[in-house]
């Protein structure tokens, strides 16, 4: 009985951290809500325009919400005026339909309503259908309204949560994943591989570089949530440094692909018999790769980090990764210089392997992670003075405009009608 609440409270902050889970009770609420809201204000029986809007326009972030809120309206809008329209040339009938269908989907099209273009046309089909057209097609706007003003509502005041959190565990998951394939072909290094084994080695490497787009897609759902809530006060500098971080171990990876991929080039030269590496290499190879797989996963917990101290401790142990991969890499070059020198046929193999390594460690530096940043912010900084720059020059169009008004008096006169004085009047 004592594990009943421990084993439901972690399944409760086990569905509080599940995306699904979350959009399905708050879509479920909002819809009901928007429901009850138009069952009172809309004239239609069984209002189920609204909720319908608001299953669609709730989404996990504030920021999709608010744009799906206006794509969803302004299709509907649309569907509505392209029937009115059509409703007092001709009639509903099979070409009619045809014709209206085509007509929402192009006009959809232009008023860039995205994932919202069929919504024009099926409000346009509803309403054409309708025996009371004007009195449904307005229901048909009321409804979709309420539901979008429910759903934007029900984000503000319920702020949704901010998947920053299960980023940063996507991010620090593909830089574990890239140490392990890093382990992996740092075991192979000083034994006869075949190239079955080396090609298997390239497979995950390929594989490894396709979950990009996995993490990738959680980190846009963690740049929405930061946008437009009110519970994150510096959401940008959040949003560059989870965004900077990303693009810096998707260089690494790639670059990892690469390693494979001449590994697996070696394997084929040396044959299944011989040895990667002489053991002396090999050893100093693989301490190298651990320690690069290492800086990786210290250089992850660094950019998705919150707290300062905890930030600091990430930071000591990526400094402390990347000198011992450097002292590494120098002994390791100055090895394989040697062992080039007796056995050239491979020089190009082995310099390929060091300059793959060094442009790893060159993308997890510091100096390079932080003049990286400082651009990124000096680029953000840079775009949205531009936005308040042509928001203050289209304010300041319209002021003069209603200050060039009409003038009431003659030409050259006084907007008061009165006539200016000629000159050495009054003299």
């Amino acid at each position: 009985m004592a594990l009943l609440p421990e084993s439901l409270t972690s399944l409760v902050r086990r569905g509080a951290r599940d995306p699904f889970a979350v959009q399905t009770l708050r879509a479920t609420v909002a819809a009901t809500l928007s429901y009850a809201v138009a069952t009172r204000l809309s004239s239609e029986p069984a209002p189920l325009t609204a909720p319908l809007t608001a299953l669609l326009v709730v989404q996990v972030t504030v920021y999709s919400t608010l744009k799906t809120s206006v794509r969803r309206v302004v299709s509907v809008v649309v569907g509505v005026l392209i029937a009115i329209g059509f409703s007092a040339v001709v009639g509903l009938s099979w070409w009619s339909l045809g014709l209206i269908i085509l007509a929402s989907l192009v006009i959809g099209r232009f008023v860039r309503v995205e994932e919202f273009v069929q919504e024009v046309a099926i409000s346009a089909m509803l309403i054409l259908g309708v025996s009371r057209l004007t009195s449904q097609a307005w229901d048909r706007v009321l409804e979709t309204l309420i539901g979008a003003a429910v759903g934007l509502l029900f984000n503000l005041v319920f702020a949704p949560p901010v998947w920053v959190d299960t980023a940063g565990e996507s991010i620090e998951d593909l830089a574990r994943r890239a140490r392990q394939l890093l382990l992996d072909l740092a075991e192979q290094l000083g034994r006869p591989t075949p190239v079955a084994r080396a090609a298997e080695r390239l497979h995950e490497a390929r594989r490894l570089d396709q979950a990009i787009a996995d993490v990738d897609a959680a980190l846009r759902q963690a740049e929405d949530s930061l946008r437009f809530n009110p519970r994150i006060s510096e959401g940008l500098l959040s949003r560059l440094v989870l965004r900077t971080g990303l693009d810096t171990l998707e260089i690494c990876v790639v670059v990892i692909r690469v390693l494979a991929r001449s590994l697996t080039d070696l394997a084929k030269r040396r044959g299944p018999e011989e040895r990667l590496f002489p053991p002396g290499v090999a050893v100093g190879l693989e301490e190298l790769l651990a320690h690069v797989g290492g800086a990786m996963v210290s250089f992850a917990v660094l950019v998705t980090t919150q707290v300062s101290r905890s930030a600091e401790e990430a930071e000591e142990r990526l400094t402390a990764e990347l000198a011992a991969a450097w002292s590494c890499r120098e002994n390791v070059a100055q090895v394989l210089l040697r062992k080039v020198q007796e056995h050239p046929e491979a020089w190009q193999l082995h310099g390929s392997m060091l300059a793959e390594v060094d442009r790893i460690l060159d993308e997890l530096d510091l100096e390079h992670r932080s003049r990286r940043l400082m651009e990124e912010l000096d680029r953000a900084s840079l775009a949205s003075r531009e936005r308040l720059s042509r928001l203050t020059g289209l304010r300041r169009a319209l002021r003069g405009r209603r200050r060039d008004g009409p003038r009431d008096g003659p030409r050259g006169g006084r907007r008061d009608g009165r006539q200016r004085p000629a000159a050495g009047a009054g003299r």
